[in-house]
């Protein structure tokens, strides 16, 4: 590459002697530059306003306004304060360097000129520009991102707000259908339950009294479902908690009530959303309800993995197990299908009469 192509720019050259302006004027375009020659000062602005050049070689001592005032002006202004300017000074003149810098300037050259010299501060004035304009860029584009940054951070804010919401609702719904459904059979054991006692009561008082105490476990069981349910209703799953903590707790209340010591492993390293995590909480407290109330098990093991594309959950315990083709539309499975599809994700239950159950979560990253 040669030095035109390197350091090829464009020039605006303000000096009052024509002479000198139409020499060095020739010698710069010989280089490669541009070059836009004015005699005064005052067309030095005009000119840097209208068209911003990549350099100024300013003359110091011009009639009218100096090379002083037109850097002060061109610093002055956001449109040309940028621009780099070196000032034009005779060797026999008097030239204040200290002002000079003070006031914007950022080199100077003397005449007679030593052609080489100008050439060499020329350059190294439009390669620093060109690196200034380049980290301007560079900065612009960054702010630019910063703002794009942060509006989607908002939007997925604002989105996850949604989903929780809508998820919150939808949780609601399931529970009070849940309510229905186990106090409806519930009822329909209780009445059962009730008509055995009055047709046995005057034959046989004492099987009819122990259906009358079967009336009343259905019943009293029928009231702690629906007040666990309501309960349910009322508040927040995870109440402001990591899901880690909250299923901690879970695990502890399920050991203190069963006696049975859970082999947990949870690995929370990549964090899913709220919605997500209100799921994995209810499958895990429905899974150990199940458990508790059927399953008459030994042994209970609770595995919770995330990746940066995944989570996948899975409950296991070695109780009686069941018929898969007979339980499948219960309740509590039907809410755990449910929940799990409408995250996107994938419920598998692998059972058979005593052999025990397995219930696998499969939740994919869901990108916005």
């Amino acid at each position: 590459m040669n030095q035109s192509e390197q350091f090829f720019g464009d020039i605006l050259l303000v000096d009052d002697n024509l002479d000198n302006l139409r020499a060095l004027t020739a010698l710069l375009q010989q280089q490669g530059y541009e070059i836009r020659g004015v005699p005064t000062g005052s067309a030095a602005l005009m000119g840097a306003e209208a068209q911003p050049p990549d350099l100024i070689l300013l003359d110091i001592n011009m009639p009218g306004m100096n090379g002083y005032e037109v850097c002060r002006r061109l610093k002055e202004n956001p449109k040309t304060q940028h621009i780099p300017i070196i000032f034009i000074s005779a060797l026999d003149e008097v030239f204040d360097k200290v002002k000079a810098f003070t006031i914007g300037g950022v080199d100077y050259i003397t005449k007679p000129f030593q052609i080489e010299e100008v050439f060499a501060r020329i350059d190294n004035q439009l390669a620093i520009q060109r690196l200034q304009t380049q980290l301007r860029d560079q900065n612009q584009r960054l702010q630019i991102a910063e703002a794009e940054l942060s509006r989607s951070l908002d939007q997925e804010r604002l989105l996850n707000e949604k989903i929780a919401e809508m998820t919150s609702v939808e949780e609601r719904n399931r529970i009070a259908r849940d309510i229905h459904d186990s106090l409806g059979h519930a009822l329909v054991g209780l009445n059962i339950q009730l008509e055995a006692a009055i047709t046995l009561w005057a034959t046989n008082s004492e099987q009819a009294y122990e259906s009358l105490k079967e009336a009343k476990k259905l019943g009293c069981d029928a009231l702690t479902s629906v007040r666990t349910s309501v309960a349910d209703i009322r508040s927040h799953l995870l109440q402001g908690e990591l899901l880690e903590q909250a299923l901690e707790k879970l695990i502890q209340e399920f050991q203190s009530a069963t006696q049975i010591v859970p082999t947990v492993d949870l690995d929370l390293s990549f964090p899913f959303p709220n919605a997500v995590n209100a799921v994995v909480y209810r499958i895990v407290q429905e899974g150990f309800t199940n458990i508790c109330k059927h399953a008459e098990a030994t042994a209970v093991g609770v595995n919770l993995r995330t990746t940066a594309n995944n989570l996948q959950l899975s409950i296991e315990d070695n109780g009686r197990g069941f018929c898969q083709h007979h339980s499948q539309a219960g309740y509590g499975l039907q809410g755990m299908r449910e929940r799990v599809a409408a995250l996107g994700g994938k419920l598998e239950i692998q059972s058979n009469s005593g052999q025990g159950c397995r219930i696998v979560a499969h939740f994919p990253r869901l990108m916005s």
